[in-house]
């Protein structure tokens, strides 16, 4: 389904991490919020923060990894680079100066017809550039380096950090009403059982599982909303580091070149282009790029 190729690589890993821990816990019988009289809400939410901010930060220090396994980054060694390939790390590298980071990040190219570029890492002194080939065939010095701008301000923002953060707290709240609606669901369909021994455990962890999946879904509307927000910053933060007249030229040859390739395993969350109507606009990780160009735009008139 293209929907699923277009998932946040960040937010599958989480929901993995999380379904795991959920099912995990399950099957053993760990449920330390459930006592003879119901639910413990202060024990419930304790052990969904802690469930819920594992999968996150576990998704975070997996994120450079995991972007190099599923784009097949080939990471650059200075000592043995093309000509090309030496040019982008020093324009990384450079722009990594400016931006004031002290260990310069990794610099990498994944073979691709698209046009598309993302940065990643755990912290910015531990964080990865990489450009697909498309956008170094098809973009002039000037767009590549607006395109490097913006993916250096994602790592001086703190951008993953902050998505682990938000990440973070919407699996604790996803997990505490998944917990919650499973108990009363578990409860009306045991029927006539003694009410001293509980829900249905059967019916329970089942409940909890589709429950999960159901409010993680609601909960991505949350995420990609400051995803969303994240990209306006982006943007702005590499207008200072490129220039606005640069930045501005790349994302209009990114609206220019821009292809959707539906046969590469990428996702969202490092797409650069995002043209999404109604529904699932909301569900998109970037915004439209014309919003983007306006309000470069209507930053350089300030």
């Amino acid at each position: 389904m293209v929907f699923a190729k277009r998932i946040l690589l960040f937010v599958l890993v989480n929901v993995l991490v999380v379904a795991t821990i959920s099912i995990t816990t399950s099957l053993l019988g760990i449920r330390p919020y459930l006592q003879a009289n119901g639910i413990n809400y202060t024990a419930l939410l304790a052990f969904c923060a802690i469930a819920g901010f594992s999968g996150a930060i576990i998704s975070l220090l997996l994120s450079r990894w995991m972007a190099k396994m599923m784009y097949g980054v080939h990471v650059i060694d200075p000592a043995r680079a093309s000509s090309v390939e030496r040019q982008l790390v020093t324009r990384v590298h450079a722009l990594a100066k400016k931006a004031g980071i002290n260990k310069m990040p990794q610099v990498g190219i994944y073979d691709s017809p698209e046009v598309n570029a993302f940065a990643t890492g755990a912290t910015k002194n531990r964080a990865l550039v990489a450009v697909s080939s498309g956008l170094l065939n098809q973009m002039d010095d000037a767009a590549v380096e607006g395109v490097l701008g913006h993916e250096i301000a994602h790592i001086t923002n703190g951008d993953m950090v902050t998505m682990t953060l938000i990440q973070g707290v919407v699996n604790t709240f996803v997990m505490f009403f998944a917990r919650i609606a499973a108990f009363a669901l578990s409860q009306v369909m045991s029927g006539d059982r003694d009410s001293d021994k509980g829900p249905n455990p059967w019916v329970y962890m089942i409940s909890v599982f589709a429950f999960d999946i159901l409010f993680s879904i609601l909960g991505s509307f949350v995420v990609a909303y400051f995803s969303r927000w994240r990209e306006f910053r982006a943007d702005a933060g590499g207008a200072q580091l490129a220039g606005v007249a640069k930045m501005t030229h790349a994302l209009e040859s990114l609206k220019r070149n821009s292809t959707v390739d539906e046969s590469h395993p990428a996702v969202a969350a490092f797409k650069i282009n995002g043209r999404r109507r109604g529904l699932l606009a909301l569900l998109s990780t970037h915004p439209d790029l014309d919003d983007r160009i306006a309000a470069l735009r209507n930053r350089g008139r300030v």
